[in-house]
């Protein structure tokens, strides 16, 4: 059996069991369980498990294992289930399960249940399941443009490696180029519309077909409007738009012509209220949202860096930062960067440079500096939750200097102005590559100023008496 197999049967063993399982899925670090009975769960056993970085008990109960590992635990786990309950060692029906799951389920939606906080999980759920694409495409349009430069610089051959630039483009703009589609599918799955109708509705922003000689005026503006013109904001606002149509469609339609009617009537009144409303709505929301936020970073400099540096990580205990990833796309849109990503990411660096101070004045603390030693690689590699969940917010002084160092340095970014990311997900050490125009250097150099500020603020102020104790 493998490491991820033997992890998966600890997990399930320290969270009560395949019957105590309703339901689980995956994000990038975290397995994500929704279980029957959470008093069932042995979250101090569940945390000592050798792999687990990290518990959040959200509405999902979730386990921090990682990027990369979760995914392969999350496979293991789910074979690990199906075989628990095949051999009848679960102790209720599949349908028992799900029906107490649901309960569970309800019952946390209520004590969480604010119109705002649902908006925000939908926006994430839309754009989480993108990452990896934004990540590896990304990365490759890093490649390309390195070689690009060189091609400029003269120090490579243009004839010989410019085809290779062009082959790397065309990977990359599978995923930037159709964005809209992609979330046009996943808001319609968020929103209760059908995901083939969204991808369409999304792709109308791309106005396919219309050239300059036949023109599409904006009705507000006279100006022809622009493929892609309002970005992600409008698909959004156009597949919600289109899941209340198809879902009054639905209603209404016979049954027996419901799949010829209702597609065609939706497409056709929600495709030409994108065309003639949304796209030039959300342009104009877009256009001025963008140019705020650069003009903020641009006029406030090291002052908004530091204020965006030290509230982020706040910002993501409250799941508030997820109404920043369609910001941070229509930025990468517009100007094929985005400015606020590698302030942001700061946050994470003032926790490593935190928990390095914890472990040096804390050494007689076992298991502090033991859950320090875990957590801090992937820390550094731009992974936080360990480091947040395990280390520094449960001490409550070191997590206040964490996000103080993390202000440092996104005041040193701020200082700057001109650092951006050519796509989001990465953080820390991670978000080296994605660094666009070359200038790693400096976002290196808000890292450093980052690590050392919160290692400074938590040494002198942020070390708590009782962590350094000696324990076993």
């Amino acid at each position: 059996m493998s490491k991820y197999h033997d992890l998966a049967v600890k997990i399930l063993g320290a969270i009560g069991g395949s019957s105590n399982v309703s339901e689980y899925t995956h994000c990038m670090t975290r397995l994500r369980v929704t279980v029957v009975d959470r008093s069932r769960i042995a979250e101090a056993e569940l945390k000592k498990i050798d792999g687990v970085l990290g518990v959040v008990d959200d509405e999902t109960y979730q386990i921090i294992l990682g990027p990369g590992v979760v995914t392969k635990v999350a496979e293991e786990f789910g074979e690990v289930l199906e075989g628990s309950v095949s051999e009848g060692k679960s102790s209720a029906s599949a349908e028992q399960l799900q029906a107490k799951g649901a309960e569970m389920k309800a019952q946390l939606k209520k004590k969480n249940d604010t119109p705002f906080k649902n908006f925000l999980r939908k926006i994430g759920n839309i754009f989480i399941p993108l990452i990896p694409a934004f990540v590896g495409a990304g990365l490759i349009a890093g490649i390309g443009s390195i070689l690009a430069n060189n091609i400029t610089a003269g120090n490579l051959d243009a004839t010989t490696w410019q085809q290779y630039v062009t082959i790397l483009n065309v990977i990359k703009n599978a995923i930037f180029s159709y964005l809209v589609i992609y979330v046009g599918i996943n808001a319609a799955k968020e929103f209760g519309a059908t995901p083939a109708l969204g991808g369409v509705i999304g792709g109308v922003t791309l106005l396919t077909g219309v050239t300059a000689d036949l023109s599409i005026n904006n009705i507000f503006t006279g100006a022809p409007l622009t493929p892609g013109q309002g970005g992600v904001i409008g698909v959004l606002i156009a597949v919600w738009i289109l899941s209340i149509v198809e879902k009054y469609l639905r209603k209404v339609i016979p049954d027996a012509v419901d799949i010829i009617v209702t597609p065609t009537i939706a497409l056709l009144v929600v495709g030409l209220i994108t065309i003639f409303f949304i796209m030039p709505f959300a342009g104009f929301i877009s256009n001025n949202l963008i140019g705020a936020i650069n003009w903020t970073i641009e006029v406030g400099g090291a002052f908004s860096g530091f204020v965006l540096g030290t509230a982020f990580l706040p910002l993501v205990m409250l799941g508030l930062h997820q109404v920043l990833t369609p910001i941070h796309i229509e930025m990468i849109n517009s100007s094929g960067m985005t400015l606020l990503l590698p302030m942001l990411a700061m946050a994470g660096a003032g926790q490593v440079g935190a928990s390095i101070a914890l472990w040096i004045r804390c050494k007689k603390n076992k298991s502090l500096t033991n859950m320090i030693k875990g957590a801090l690689p992937v820390g550094i590699l731009g992974i936080g939750e360990p480091l947040i969940y395990g280390v520094t917010l449960p001490l409550g002084r070191p997590f206040i200097t964490a996000c103080i160092g993390g202000g440092i340095g996104g005041a040193v970014i701020g200082l700057y102005g001109n650092v951006g990311a050519i796509a989001i997900g990465p953080s820390g050490v991670a978000l080296i590559p994605l660094i666009a125009n070359g200038l790693w250097l400096k976002y290196v150099i808000g890292l450093i100023a980052a690590y050392a500020g919160g290692f400074i603020a938590t040494y002198l102020f942020g070390t708590p008496k009782e962590a350094m104790a000696e324990q076993e």
